[in-house]
C-alpha cells in the first residue's frame, strides 16, 4: 500500500469524499479494480457553496501538519471522487498519511 502518487511539487491523492458523514475523519484506503488506491473520507459539512470541499482541504492539512493553501483540489469539485495536490516534501507526506490511517485503523 503506497496511497498517492508523488508529484514534482508534492504528493497527488484520489479522495471519495462522504458529505454530511456526521464527522470530520480519514476512513481508510480503498483499493480500485485498475490499482489505484483511494482514501475514503467524510466531512459533517453539505456539499452546498464549496463547504464539503473547504472542510476535506482543513481535514486533510491537519491530518499532514500542512497549511491550507499546500492543499488544492485538481479535478471532482462537483463530484464525489476528487483528485487532490498537496504541496511539499511528497514521500514524507506520503508517509504522514499512511501512518495517519493506520491509527485510526483505516
Amino acid at each position: 500500500m503506497h496511497c498517492g502518487t508523488l508529484t514534482a511539487s508534492g504528493l497527488r491523492i484520489t479522495v471519495r469524499l462522504t458529505p454530511r458523514g456526521g464527522r470530520d475523519a480519514l476512513e481508510g484506503i480503498e483499493a480500485l479494480a485498475d490499482g489505484r488506491e483511494m482514501v475514503k473520507a467524510r466531512v459533517r459539512a453539505v456539499p452546498e457553496d464549496g463547504a464539503a470541499n473547504a472542510a476535506l482541504i482543513g481535514l486533510i492539512a491537519k491530518t499532514l501538519g500542512v497549511a491550507k493553501s499546500h492543499v488544492a483540489i485538481a479535478s471532482g469539485h462537483t463530484a464525489r471522487v476528487k483528485t487532490l495536490d498537496i504541496a511539499g516534501d511528497g514521500p514524507a507526506l506520503q508517509a504522514l498519511l499512511l501512518e495517519a490511517l493506520k491509527e485510526k485503523g483505516a
